[in-house]
């Protein structure tokens, strides 16, 4: 048995999910854009998504993602792996069509393991069911949110009613102008005082909750995305005490239990795009004809082809056995594994693309081709859930613990 194989049922899944995109994900992109064109509306919520969420409900294809086999079907980081690869192939459909949209897993994640009854209630059922959207505020303009105990939003405590009262301001906060978004988790500090680690707390928030002011959505290279990614200032903002998820001083054990799976899925999706870059370069590269033949007749195309493959395989396999060490040993075990394929795969996916957009030529850079947009959003990716350098850091913090006693 390989050491990646997973089960037969995770294999018939993956087989209805390439014929769900085959025969609805793909035919459904162009008129994605129309209808998204015709609203005027960066933010507008085009019925196709909804047509799409139907018909992936009736073929079991729906929250693919979640572990818990009382929510969800169970699979482990290995077996949704390939799947989150698949769907990373029309990235502005495919997880949304499945209910397995970022930040929504992670947070769906996070009210299975730390919310409440009503939590799960009045949240995680919704989102589970795809009628409403959630979003992740962590990141703050004003400090550098790479180091997480730079947080400071203030989650004061109201002695007199044991409330917590919310200032500050966050931005990046994906997933807040879309319009189905109801309830945020929030990251702030709750105790400046306390050990360095025990000063954040997350805090369930709905949208709407008085002093909550979306400010703007912010865009990506130029991108409005549908989602959005806003800039949230709160004021005063009135937190129960049963809204602190897990406990006070918990946002730092909350945020390493969250983003561990969710980097598997980012990286996979990364993988997705690369493969479909690759996919579109040898199409375009086989149909253009420059001084007299193909242009994949020249050597330096072919090169980026033949490493390309090389690539996508090596970074596939490293974010394999990220999952399966994530199942089998642990997140923490895995750490140096998730960190280095947070790394490895938008850098690599980016270079697959921008080869792709330069064999597209001008096309390349229109919206004409998924290769732009690809571009820009994985760009951002070096950048969003930790950047390229803390994550080495991370790696290079652990290989050289190996070796202290050798330079005593």
């Amino acid at each position: 048995m390989s050491l990646f194989e997973t089960s037969e049922r995770a294999n018939k899944i993956r087989a209805d999910l390439l014929d769900f995109m085959d025969a609805l994900v793909y035919p459904a992109e162009s008129v994605y854009e129309t209808q998204m064109a015709e609203s005027g509306d960066p933010h507008f919520q085009p019925p196709i998504i909804e047509e799409l969420k139907a018909q992936a409900r009736k073929r079991g294809l729906w929250n693919l993602f979640h572990p818990h086999p009382e929510w969800g079907p169970g699979l482990t980081n290995l077996e949704y792996a390939p799947l989150a690869e698949i769907m990373g192939r029309s990235p502005h459909l495919a997880p949304e069509a499945t209910n397995c949209s970022a930040p929504d897993t992670g947070n769906m994640e996070v009210f299975t393991l730390f919310g409440s009854d009503e939590h799960k209630e009045k949240y995680l059922k919704p989102l589970l069911d795809g009628t409403i959207r959630s979003a992740f505020a962590m990141t703050e303009p004003q400090v550098a949110s790479s180091d997480a105990t730079n947080v400071q939003l203030s989650m004061a405590k109201d002695s007199a009613t044991g409330d917590y009262i919310l200032n500050g301001r966050k931005w990046f906060a994906s997933n807040a102008l879309h319009q189905n978004c109801k309830v945020m988790i929030v990251m702030g500090k709750t105790d400046p005082d306390a050990a360095t680690h025990r000063q954040q707390s997350m805090m369930v928030v709905p949208i709407d909750a008085p002093g909550v002011t979306i400010m703007r959505g912010l865009p990506v290279f130029g991108y409005q995305d549908r989602e959005g990614h806003a800039e949230i200032d709160f004021k005063d903002v009135r937190v129960p005490a049963t809204d602190v998820l897990k406990g006070e001083g918990e946002g730092f054990a909350i945020a390493q239990a969250r983003l561990g799976p969710g980097r598997i899925h980012h990286c996979m999706r990364c993988i997705g795009m690369a493969e479909r870059a690759l996919e579109l370069m040898c199409r375009r590269a086989n149909s253009r004809i420059a001084f007299g033949k193909p242009i994949s007749a020249n050597a330096n195309i072919r090169d980026w082809i033949a490493e390309a493959r090389i690539e996508i395989e090596m970074i596939r396999l490293l974010t394999l056995k990220a999952a399966y060490l994530m199942d089998t040993v642990g997140n923490k075990a895995a750490q140096v594994e998730i960190a280095a394929i947070k790394v490895a795969a938008p850098n690599i996916a980016l270079t697959i693309i921008d080869r792709a957009i330069q064999v597209h030529g001008a096309g390349g850079v229109t919206e004409d081709f998924p290769l732009a947009s690809f571009w820009a959003h994985l760009r951002t990716l070096r950048l969003a859930d930790g950047p390229d350098e803390v994550h080495k850091r991370a790696i290079a913090r652990q290989e050289l613990r190996k070796y202290l006693e050798d330079a005593r």
